[in-house]
């Protein structure tokens, strides 16, 4: 395919958006807003994931924003690492191309990534090699939502949603005839090399409104303390002599374009835009190729006089690579004051995604990925003391795996969602509730796939108190009753599934699953201190896990299943501005997370699995624990962060004591624990002309430790970065 030829793909449209974009009349524009390199309030910013105008710091609902200095200081190759730092937020890991948000020990298909409220397009739930085609660089802000966000988003975020604003279709005039901010880095650990620019403009008569973006990021293997195999894992192989990698870890390198195009026409009450975006990226994927599976012996007497299908030994292939390239068009518009309604809002956006793998220079699997989606939101005004919003969506999703190690079978998925949420205060109490329902349906080609046709039906529930106790000190309750309806990966995945080295088998008789959460939070804040902290249980009915089978049949063997479960978990952040003198501003944060994730059962129980051989199977009866620890949940977490402030100065250093994981299933191992030391310098400089020019130096894993993700199906073959320095300069104007 000649558009995913690897690192071939030039994007011949950049000069000519360039040109169109510096092509517009520039004169000075109306309504201003702040300059992006202004101080950011995090608890003053409107959150606009809710359909409700609400700051952070007014939400009912646990969410978490990143903007201004410190989402520049966050900022990373991939938006789950961007977050990481968050409270209860942590990040998955498929080598530096791949980092999906972890919410509260839940990510893949239980953890919404969204566009500015639509989703992204991609199929980074289909399998964990597989990245979010969101680039964090050209972020506005980010939004955590924490807990079950199906009211706003349907099943698809039971266990929370991250929300990228990127502003790419204006929805007001700038404050000055032309703005924008550019950024050149470099790093060490990697050899990077990042450039981003932006424009924002407005024309003469204030009504044509534009945004362009660019970025380009190049960054070679990267640098690792030790060995890439952990000790563990070249232990436990006593037919396993060589020491592997070491220094650096083989076939870790990134590269990625993007870029986008969007204009509006701005009037005194609403607006109306169109966008285009591309997204382009090429990764390796560390610590296997798909040729380095051997000969297995399956263990199984009564299956070796048929493996003649079994060609376990595959001639070496290559290094895995990934191209990924998506292509979006968006509409959006809003209007105020439309009849009963306060304000009408509505977005469409078409994706046209494709995954392509390779195996050294062939290709090996390709994905493709064609999804229409379309949500339209109408607040309405006060009815019988409630401030509401009303919500449609819609989404049709074609997906088809192209190869011979294609896993899942194509699919065509449409889901339609109407929601109601509504509030409204009491004196010092606010209250919010509000229920959705979901139709889903996916369609298969039933002559390849392992079962039927599917649809479900799904309805969620909402529930939640702000007390406001003093202007010090409020307390918050939450409940919810959420469910899930299984995706097309869980349901008919039949093969192996070569990014986890496994063979990964779905079951089509899945049922709906659901959760029942309940949540109580505190936040205080008095003078220089502020707390915040939340403790949070939720118990599933039917949740679906990928289980340990014991079984290896070409490959470890895991099963999708479900039972019932329940997560308990808590959260706390602090902050203190112990200091405010002639040394400067001084600020001390700490924060810490726990979540404990098990199966609620007792005893065992036995599931019946095919595992698939050319034209035949080989048949086994399971018997699995009814009880016992999740797999692959995240760990612990204890950190702490020093800040200062001075003029043009401002500076961090901060550590991040990540606990060892011993909670684990059966069939999986403990992850030892580790630090992460970080720090961050920046000198900025405002000019005369209302620009600024800021030159940072960031440090990250500075102790050079040995640090392996828990939740990483490469744990055991590609530990984090060592030591490394990023530096760079970023130009507001």
């Amino acid at each position: 395919m000649s558009d995913t030829t690897p690192f071939s793909r030039r994007h011949r449209r950049l000069p000519l958006v360039v040109a169109l974009a510096l092509a517009i009349p520039l004169v000075h524009a109306q309504e201003p807003a702040e300059h992006e390199h202004d101080p950011v309030d995090l608890d003053s910013v409107q959150v606009r994931a809710s359909p409700l105008p609400s700051t952070a710091e007014e939400l009912t609902r646990p969410v978490e924003v990143l903007a201004g200095e410190r989402l520049d200081e966050a900022k990373a190759n991939s938006l789950g690492e961007t977050v990481s730092r968050l409270p209860g937020v942590q990040s998955s890991y498929f080598g530096p191309g791949v980092g999906r948000p972890i919410v509260r020990g839940f990510d893949g298909a239980r953890v919404q990534v969204l566009n500015d409220g639509l989703g992204a397009g991609d199929v980074s739930t289909v399998s964990v090699d597989h990245a979010v085609s969101i680039e964090p660089f050209l972020a506005n802000q980010v939004e955590v939502l924490k807990g079950p966000a199906t009211l706003l988003y349907g099943s698809g975020a039971i266990g929370g949603a991250v929300n990228v604003v990127d502003g790419r279709i204006p929805e007001q005039a700038t404050y000055a005839p032309l703005e924008g901010r550019a950024e050149l880095r470099g790093g060490t650990v990697n050899d990077e090399r990042t450039g981003m620019a932006r424009l924002d403009g407005t024309s003469s008569d204030g009504h044509l409104v534009f945004h362009f973006d660019a970025l380009h990021r190049e960054t070679g293997d990267y640098d690792i303390p030790g060995h890439a195999e952990s000790e563990g894992a070249h232990e436990a192989d006593p037919d396993h002599d060589e020491e592997g990698a070491s220094g650096t870890l083989p076939n870790s390198a990134l590269r990625t374009d993007a870029a986008a195009l969007g204009v509006s026409w701005v009037g005194e009450r609403g607006f109306v835009g169109v966008g285009y975006s591309l997204f382009n990226s090429r990764y390796g994927v560390p610590g296997h190729s798909h040729g380095e599976e051997e000969d297995h012996d399956h263990g199984h007497d009564d299956h070796d006089d048929h493996d003649d299908h079994d060609d376990d030994t595959h001639e070496e292939e290559g290094a895995v690579s990934i191209v990924m390239d998506q292509r979006r068009g968006e509409l959006r518009g809003g209007v105020e004051d439309v009849g009963p309604f306060a304000s009408m809002r509505v977005k469409l956006a078409r994706t046209e995604y494709t995954h392509t793998e390779y195996e050294g220079d062939e290709v090996g699997t390709v994905f493709d990925n064609d999804s229409t989606e379309a949500r339209l939101e109408l607040t309405h005004r006060p009815l019988l003391g409630w401030d509401g919003a009303l919500g449609l969506q819609w989404a049709d999703r074609d997906f088809r795996a192209i190869g011979d190690e294609a896993f899942v079978p194509a699919s065509a998925t449409r889901d339609t969602g109407i929601f109601w949420i509504g509030q409204r205060e009491a004196g010092p109490l606010k209250f919010e509730v509000g229920a959705r329902h979901d139709r889903n349906r996916i369609d298969v080609d039933e002559a390849r796939a392992i079962g039927p046709d599917r649809s479900f039906d799904a309805t969620s529930l909402s529930a939640s108190m702000r007390w406001n106790i003093n202007p010090d000190l409020h307390l918050s309750v939450g409940l919810d009753r959420a469910q899930r309806t299984p995706v097309a990966e869980e349901l008919y995945s039949s093969g192996l599934h070569v990014a986890t080295g496994s063979v990964e088998l779905g079951d089509p008789g899945l049922s709906e699953e659901t959760a029942n959460r309940a949540e109580l939070g505190l936040h205080w804040h008095h003078g220089p201190f502020k707390l915040g902290a939340s403790i949070y249980h939720v118990r599933y009915d039917d949740f679906i896990y990928l289980a340990e089978t014991g079984i290896d049949d070409g490959g470890p063997v895991r099963a999708w299943t479900q039972d019932d479960a329940r997560f308990n978990g808590a959260e706390a952040e602090a902050s203190w501005a112990f200091a405010e003198n002639a040394s400067g501003r001084w600020d001390l944060r700490v924060f810490g997370d726990i979540v404990d994730a098990e199966l609620t059962g007792s005893g065992t129980r036995e599931i019946d699995i095919a595992v698939p051989h050319g034209d035949h199977d080989h048949d086994y009866t399971v018997s699995l624990a009814r009880g016992g620890n999740l797999p692959r949940i995240a760990p612990a977490r204890l950190g702490g962060e020093l800040r200062w402030e001075r003029n043009a100065w401002r500076a961090s250093l901060g550590a991040i004591r990540y606990a060892e994981q011993d909670d684990v299933a059966q069939g999986e191992s403990p992850t030892p624990g580790y630090t992460l030391v970080d720090a961050h310098l920046a000198w900025h400089l405002d000019t005369a002309s209302g620009g600024a020019w800021e030159v940072f130096l960031d440090g990250s894993n500075l102790l050079d430790e040995e640090a392996r993700v828990h939740s990483s199906f490469l744990k055991d073959l590609a530990p984090l970065p060592g030591r490394g320095v990023a530096f760079g300069v970023r130009a507001f104007f």
